[in-house]
């Protein structure tokens, strides 16, 4: 299970973390709230970040998936954007999260793809398309993330050079 995970992370992001000690597929995952919400990450880099969800759990009383649970698929995915452009040296904090709901979904899958629209030295910016099984688009979001320098007790070893 462990080599098919990491398949979904660069091999040079894979070397930066593994020098720091640190267990990239727990440093980047969807965390406690994501692996509750089934959320399972599929594809990751600083360019893209791909991630599924199922709908099935996730529903509001009407049977229509939460939207709620989109924003934890988009803001999981633009923060594991982020994390991968600010690099071992950062931590990202998402700031602003905001998101569009275009139509229902009532079973299946849904998957959202972040993409960068802006990549700076203090703050990353990502688009999240999430869509349906069929392709249609369930909602657009929007996520600003902090970039800040890592501190004892961020659970991510400074460098040694620090």
């Amino acid at each position: 299970m462990g080599e098919q995970q990491q398949g979904k992370f660069p091999q040079e992001v894979i070397d930066e973390y593994a020098t720091l000690g640190v267990d990239i597929l727990a440093l980047f995952s969807a965390g406690h709230l994501g692996t509750r919400m089934g959320v399972e990450v599929v594809e990751a880099s600083a360019e893209r970040v791909v991630g599924t969800m199922p709908v099935e759990g996730n529903t509001q009383p009407y049977g229509l998936l939460h939207g709620g649970a989109s924003a934890v698929l988009a803001e999981t995915l633009g923060s594991l954007g982020s994390m991968l452009h600010g690099g071992s040296t950062k931590v990202a904090v998402g700031v602003d999260l905001n998101c569009t709901h275009h139509r229902g979904a009532r079973s299946g899958l849904v998957t959202g793809v972040a993409t960068p629209v802006h990549r700076g030295r203090s703050t990353a910016t990502y688009e999240i398309v999430i869509s349906d099984e069929e392709g249609r688009r369930v909602c657009t979001a929007r996520l600003t993330c902090l970039l800040r320098d890592v501190k004892p007790g961020d659970g991510i070893p400074a460098r040694a050079a620090s």
